[in-house]
Parts: structure tokens; C-alpha cells; sequence
């Protein structure tokens, strides 16, 4: 890196702290903070939340496991397919309620059905794991940039920690959604730029076929149930598990909810539901092409292939950018994986942030809270948090070797237990708090079990579908086993709109991305 990379990456930093600073112009309300005035279109909101959930580890780990990585190739893309199925139902079930009831944490919900315990336990689990995602996500990104760019650790992660910190604090969500939008436009032209070097690296496309691996082309297997040593990206756990833990990250994870719940209204939110459901799979085969270009070029260059570690096949994107890459275009695109590693962030902070306001500092406050002291509050809470991110990141190193699949299996331990007390909470009439809080436990014990003693032989995505299972049965053997009929209240739900059209077309969409993955391989 010379200069010129140094001046693409510092001017990017200041036109974010720039950007959110004029954004900030207007704001007093905890609303205006934390939800944008609610007045996102859904293209904004759509762009935001894949930018997230697209992010750093996306841009470095998944074309490195599709092109390169021993046992990958294409059965990421099943990573996807249960994507289309989570949006129907969150469009029918659970953002409606969510939207109309007007909250700013999504765990608020609970406590106005079940009770403040219950909003409790699931906000602390949620502060728990998006902290703890959060701050390794920012040091998995910084050790391969210092590895392969000589940037230093503290440099990587203070640069991309205070930099989404200062425009989380003086923008909001206001910031958060533009830099994400203009974070996922960086996103784009960094995967189309690497794939097209690559391609022209490796001398066209009959060249590329003719030395591809196409083993790696293999997408989707029926047969792997995802039981027993060894069994993992099989189409039923990837579907049944994936549609739990998308259900559960889009829905009723605090960082992505929030963000929808910035819609202008239902109708934007629908769309923007619409638009990842959509968009998520063709992005994702964009960057898993990428993955076997860079890949296919690594094994016909055995220069560029001896330069990664042996068993550290993330570096193979940085590595392709330094080597391959003209100045100018490097500072690019460090800036690119840097924004991607901010945009994980600025969310995280920014929820939070809400969810400890919200849930624990508000409920505490004895007396009126002015909105002025809110506002104050809301800030005050993005910089706590910000610091304890950045802390994680630099203590991270002796769990960075797993991290990712660290993070994903915590996710997975949770994600069932939560889903299901959002649909009881919408869908049931008749269990209460002490039930409730009974079948969470039992849900996330049973997943812990699963990890414990049987971790190499119930693939990890069956957890989200385990936890939410055993969370519905405990929870309504609790309230028969337990609760008198006297104690047992009766709760009115959420009127249900079935939306045809939406289902129908995301059904279809379902199925199309599903033959297309089947039949890759054939074609090419």
C-alpha cells in the first residue's frame, strides 16, 4: 500500500463522520435516534440489512470456502435457500404486530404480553451475543489485514471501531442506513473488480472451464441429513434450520428488526422483506463466483497459491488484492472490507444501545424521563457499548481461529428458544410468563446439550430448529402442568392477514433458486 491507498481510506473515514454529521441536524427524540423519524424507504431499509448481513466475513470467508477451502465450493449457496420461506412468514406474523404496536425494542413486545422478566432475559441474551459478534467480527477482519496489508491490529480495529462509533453517535439510524447503502454499493464494485482481474488473470472463459475444479460446482445434496460425523450443509437442515435462524435474525434480533421497524410503514416494510427474500441469493452466487474465479486462478498459479498460509484460506482475497491489484484500486477495497466490517458494527452499537435504554435503564427510572433525557440516554449508551465492541476486539485473539464458526453456532444456541416466544407471544392465547420463561430455558439447555455431547453428529443448524421445538412443548406443558385456571389470563392476538401474493411469488422464487443450484453443475 502506498499513499494513494492511504488517501482513498482517509477521505472514505471522513466523508462517513461527515455524512452522519449533517444527518444528525434536527434530532431530539429517541425515535428520531433510534428508528430514523421512521421515514426509510424500503429500497434504504433493504440495502441496509443486507449490507449487514452480507458484511466483512462474507467478502473475505465465503469465497475463500467456495474457491479454495478444503470440502467447500458451491453448497454455501444453501445457506440462502430458506431465506424466501422466513420472509413469508415474517411478512404475515410478525412484523405486523411489531410495527403497529409503535415500540423501539422489539423485546418491549414481550414484556407488554408475557412480562418484564421475559423482555429481560431475552434483551440480555440478545446484548450478550451481538456484543460479543460484534467485537470479533472487528478483529477477524483486522488480523488478515494486518497480515496481508502490514496494517497494524490496533490501527485496524481503533480505525474501524471509532470511526462507526463517531458516525453512530451523531447520526443514528439516519447514518447507519446511508453509510450501509453506500457501504453495499463499495461492496458490489469490490466483487465485480475482483472478479473481472481474475477472469482476465486466468486468460478467459474456456481456460477458466478447463481448469476449474468441478467438484466444487456441486450445490445441493438430498442424501446428507446432517446426522452424523461429518454430515453438515445437507438441503433439510439448511432449509428447516435456516428457516428458524433467519426467522429469528431478521425478525426478532434487536440489530435487523430495528432497522425494518424504520420503515415508513407497512407497506415499505413489506417491500423491503420482499427485496432481501429476493436479493440475498444473487448477491451471494455474485461472491461465490468470485470465489471460484480467485480460486480457480490460485491452482493454475502456484506462485500466488504458495504466498496463503497452509489452513488460512481467508487470506486468499486479501492476498489476490495486494498482489494483483494496481494502487488506488487497493485503498479501494480495503475500504471496502472495511466498510463492511463497519456496517456490522454501526447496527450492533445502535440496537444495543436501544435494547439497554429500553429494557433496562427506562424500566429502572423511577419518575418521568424527559425526552430530552432519553435522547441523552441514547447516545451516552452508543458510546458504552462502542467501548466494550472495541475492547472485545482487541482481547479476541486467543478464540480468533474459530471465531466465525463461533459466532454462528451462538446464534444457533438462541435463535430457536427466541423465534418461539415471538410466535407463542403473537399466536397463543393462553401461556404466561412463568411458562414462557420455563420453555426458553428448556430450549436453550437442550441446544447446550447438543453442542456439550453431541456436536459432531447433529450438524449445528438443526440447533435453531431443536431450541424452538423444545421451547413450544415445555412451554405449554408448563402452563397445563402448573398454572391454575385461575392464574391464566387470556390475551387477545394481532389480527392475521394472510398475504397470497406475497407467498405465492416467494414460494416460486424458492424453488427456482432451488433448481438453479441443482442444476449448476450440469450446466456448466
Amino acid at each position: 500500500m502506498n499513499y494513494l491507498d492511504w488517501l482513498v481510506i482517509a477521505l472514505y473515514a471522513a466523508g462517513l463522520i461527515g455524512l452522519s454529521y449533517y444527518l444528525s441536524r434536527g434530532q431530539s427524540t429517541t425515535e428520531d435516534y433510534y428508528l430514523g423519524s421512521k421515514n426509510f424507504r424500503w429500497w434504504q431499509v433493504g440495502l441496509s440489512t443486507m449490507a449487514t448481513q452480507l458484511g466483512a466475513v462474507s467478502f473475505i470467508s465465503a469465497p475463500a470456502f467456495v474457491g479454495l477451502r478444503q470440502g467447500g465450493g458451491l453448497q454455501w449457496l444453501t445457506y440462502e435457500f430458506a431465506v424466501p420461506i422466513a420472509m413469508i412468514f415474517l411478512i404475515i406474523f410478525i412484523f405486523p404486530p411489531l410495527y403497529k404496536s409503535g415500540i423501539i425494542s422489539i423485546y418491549s413486545y414481550l414484556g407488554n404480553r408475557f412480562g418484564k422478566s421475559t423482555t429481560k432475559i431475552l434483551s440480555a441474551v440478545f446484548q450478550f451475543s451481538r456484543a460479543f459478534a460484534a467485537g470479533i467480527t472487528v478483529y477477524a477482519v483486522a488480523i488478515v489485514l494486518e497480515a496481508v496489508f502490514g496494517i497494524p491490529l490496533w490501527i485496524n480495529i481503533l480505525v474501524t471501531g471509532l470511526v462507526a462509533l463517531i458516525y453512530d453517535y451523531l447520526g443514528g439510524m439516519k447514518a447507519i442506513v446511508i453509510s450501509d447503502v453506500i457501504q453495499m454499493a463499495i461492496l458490489f464494485i469490490g466483487f465485480l473488480i475482483c472478479s473481472y482481474i481474475a477472469f482476465d488473470l486466468i486468460g478467459g472463459w474456456n481456460v477458466f472451464m478447463d481448469n476449474l475444479d468441478r467438484s466444487r460446482l456441486d450445490a445441493v445434496s438430498f442424501s446428507n441429513l446432517g446426522i452424523g460425523d461429518g454430515e453438515e450443509f445437507g438441503f433439510w437442515p439448511m432449509v428447516v434450520g435456516g428457516f428458524f435462524l433467519y426467522t429469528a435474525y431478521y425478525g426478532c434480533d434487536q440489530s435487523q428488526a430495528q432497522r425494518i421497524l424504520s420503515s415508513k410503514d407497512m407497506k415499505n416494510v413489506r417491500k423491503a422483506l420482499l427485496f432481501n427474500g429476493f436479493c440475498r441469493f444473487p448477491t451471494v452466487l455474485l461472491y461465490c463466483g468470485m470465489g471460484l474465479l480467485i480460486g480457480t486462478f490460485a491452482m493454475m498459479t502456484p506462485q500466488f497459491l504458495g504466498s496463503i498460509p497452509e489452513g488460512q484460506s481467508d487470506y486468499m482475497v486479501p492476498l489476490f488484492i495486494v498482489e494483483y491489484l494496481p494502487n488506488g484500486l487497493i485503498g479501494l477495497l480495503v475500504a471496502a472490507i472495511l466498510a463492511a466490517a463497519m456496517s456490522s458494527l454501526d447496527s450492533a452499537l445502535n440496537s444495543l444501545s436501544a435494547a439497554t435504554v429500553q429494557d433496562f435503564i427506562l424500566p429502572s427510572r423511577k419518575g418521568h424521563v424527559s425526552m430530552d433525557q432519553q435522547f441523552r440516554l441514547s447516545k451516552k449508551y452508543t458510546v458504552f457499548w462502542g467501548v466494550i465492541c472495541v475492547l472485545l476486539a482487541f482481547s479476541a485473539g486467543n478464540i480468533a481461529p474459530t471465531v466465525i464458526e463461533a459466532i454462528n453456532k451462538i446464534g444457533s444456541l438462541f435463535y430457536g428458544p427466541i423465534i418461539a416466544t415471538f410466535a407463542i407471544a403473537m399466536l397463543s392465547k393462553s401461556i404466561g410468563e412463568k411458562a414462557m420463561n420455563t420453555g426458553i430455558f428448556a430450549g436453550v439447555l437442550l441446544n447446550l446439550m447438543l453442542w456439550l455431547f453431541a456436536e459432531s453428529y447433529i450438524f449445528w443448524f438443526w440447533w435453531n430448529a431443536t431450541g424452538f421445538f423444545m421451547t413450544v412443548f415445555t412451554a405449554w406443558a408448563a402452563e397445563k402442568a402448573f398454572t391454575t385456571q385461575e392464574e391464566r389470563s387470556v390475551y387477545s392476538l394481532a389480527p392475521i392477514e394472510f398475504r397470497f401474493k406475497e407467498t405465492a411469488v416467494l414460494s416460486a422464487y424458492f424453488a427456482a433458486i432451488l433448481l438453479f443450484s441443482v442444476s449448476l453443475a450440469f450446466w456448466l
